[in-house]
């Protein structure tokens, strides 16, 4: 019944960390003291718990509005609105060997995958308790646990791939670079990468609101949604 866009906002605490540079020639007394360090610790957490509110105060009309359909004869009578979130946290020590002029670094990273507070929205038509506003809810429900049940696919997808890169070894950068160097990084890399793995629920969300669906609502409850847009329709002209 609706179509929907997630916007993620990046919340990033910057660290001073090492992002892979240059690597040492052979092994030194350095890359053993940054072998030994301890860290690489990944933690990736999807939300258990997203909150959501059903919101019955806005019109069919209102709703059409914020999410206009292709064609003028479709009305959204329930929209799904929610936004996807990322948290970032980086820890690590900093190691230095003025010597050679790197720094090394045993990352830990934490990414906390979340939603806002989702909001369900069904028209003001459609008086609560109703078999039309059941029927709608349980439409608009099928998009709140497509939303839900995607997050914690995304969190193990983002967990092995950070793990992957940065679990096998430490990192070096020239000194004074690694910050810079890692948060290069994860804006140009990590964020799009998680951000693109987020929105393919979208997807997931089209193949809800098909044509067949919105044909199969239309009839539901012996003709009770037809019946009360075509009342509003006939009371507004």
């Amino acid at each position: 019944m609706s179509m929907r866009t997630l916007v993620v906002r990046i919340l990033l605490c910057t660290l001073a960390l090492a992002a892979s540079g240059a690597a040492l020639a052979g092994r030194t007394a350095f890359q053993a003291r940054c072998e030994g360090g301890g860290g690489k610790d990944i933690t990736v957490l999807a939300a258990k718990k997203n909150p959501y509110t059903v919101n019955n105060t806005l019109s069919y009309k209102a709703l059409t509005q914020m999410r206009p359909t292709n064609s003028s004869d479709v009305y959204v009578l329930g929209l799904t609105e929610t936004e996807a979130r990322v948290s970032v946290g980086l820890d690590g020590m900093v190691l230095q060997d003025p010597n050679t002029g790197y720094e090394c670094v045993a990352p830990k990273i934490d990414i906390d995958l979340f939603y806002v507070p989702i909001v369900i929205y069904v028209g003001r038509e459609f008086k609560p308790g109703s078999c039309a506003y059941r029927e709608i809810l349980a439409h608009e429900m099928r998009h709140l646990n497509t939303y839900l049940d995607h997050l914690p696919k995304v969190e193990a997808l983002v967990r092995g791939a950070l793990t992957k890169r940065f679990q096998s070894k430490p990192l070096y950068a020239p000194l004074g670079q690694t910050s810079a160097m890692l948060q290069s990084e994860i804006d140009t890399g990590w964020m799009p990468f998680i951000q693109t793995e987020l929105g393919r629920v979208e997807l997931q969300q089209v193949a809800i609101d098909t044509a067949e669906e919105y044909t199969r609502l239309s009839g539901v409850c012996q003709g009770e949604v037809q019946s009360i847009l075509g009342t509003m329709q006939q009371t507004k002209k």
